[in-house]
């Protein structure tokens, strides 16, 4: 079982999908209960809807399913979100709270530590890998990290999700220029609504590789699935009309941090002769 695919692209951005895979190995999916084999978590058709918005993308997309082991969690497992409901590394329970396996079939620690180095160690080498790769081309990459939650789970936030969820963990992942530009998308897609930090501020994955003074940015994008699926239920068909509707939002946003890429590259300094004071 391959655990990542990669798409190598040539543009300074880079695709990030830790959450639409539904691969589970057979131990791991005999340990699972109904509600587990349901994969109702799924970032359902999150690789459909992104594909071909814009040239030369890099993808780094897990093949593996969530309840297998979360690619978009610190491999310590601490929470991101102190004091809110959430799910963990290797969840225990669904989004609505339910328990996912078996009594007493939940992975012990040894069992997680095995999850880490089969799943979540390859995914993030590869996603690493493509980053430094693209950095090296341009001096600059940018990882959009794409993800998609159903808009009404009330045992993790209340009401309504909005159908963009930008985060960048309150600005420190990225250059402003780039948070204000996939913002400004958003807000001017008639139809839709939309958030910048709000309930989901960005995972493990864009806070831990966003390190803006380093030339690598990094910005999370959690997609309201309202906006292209049929329902939010099983079966979680793509819808066509919908996605189509959608698309060019994301399209615009890809393209134009392509376009603003060149211009996040620190200036090249004066030489001192330059900075010496005229006689």
């Amino acid at each position: 079982m391959t655990a990542v695919l990669v798409t190598h692209g040539d543009c300074p951005i880079v695709l990030g999908m830790p959450h639409p895979g539904t691969a589970i190995e057979p131990a791991v999916l005999e340990g699972l209960n109904a509600t587990g084999r349901e994969l109702a978590d799924t970032d359902w058709h999150i690789p459909r809807l992104y594909d071909g918005l814009a040239p030369g993308l890099t993808i780094v997309q897990a093949t593996f399913h969530r309840y297998v082991i979360d690619a978009n969690r610190a491999p310590s497992d601490e929470s991101l979100y102190p004091g809110q409901n959430t799910t963990g590394l290797c969840p225990l329970t669904d989004f609505d709270g339910r328990p996912i396996h078996k009594d007493g079939q939940a992975p012990d620690a040894k069992e997680i530590e095995r999850r880490v180095t089969v799943f979540h160690k390859p995914y993030h080498d590869a996603l690493a890998a493509e980053i430094a790769r693209i950095k090296a081309r341009h001096g600059v990459a940018i990882l959009f990290d794409c993800h998609s939650i159903r808009s009404r789970i009330p045992f993790l936030f209340e009401g309504t999700l909005p159908d963009f969820n930008i985060g960048t963990n309150s600005g420190t992942t990225c250059d402003p220029r780039i948070e204000a530009l996939v913002a400004n998308v958003a807000s001017r897609a008639s139809g839709y609504t939309s958030v910048l930090n709000g309930r989901f501020k960005g995972g493990w994955t864009t806070r831990h590789y966003g390190q803006p003074a380093d030339n690598v940015h990094a910005i999370q994008l959690e997609l309201a699935q309202s906006t292209h699926l049929a329902t939010e239920c099983a079966p979680f068909d793509y819808d066509p009309g919908r996605a189509e509707k959608l698309r060019p939002h994301l399209a615009a946003m890809l393209q134009g941090l392509i376009k603003l890429a060149p211009e996040l590259l620190p200036q090249a300094k004066q030489s001192e002769a330059d900075d010496e004071p005229q006689a």
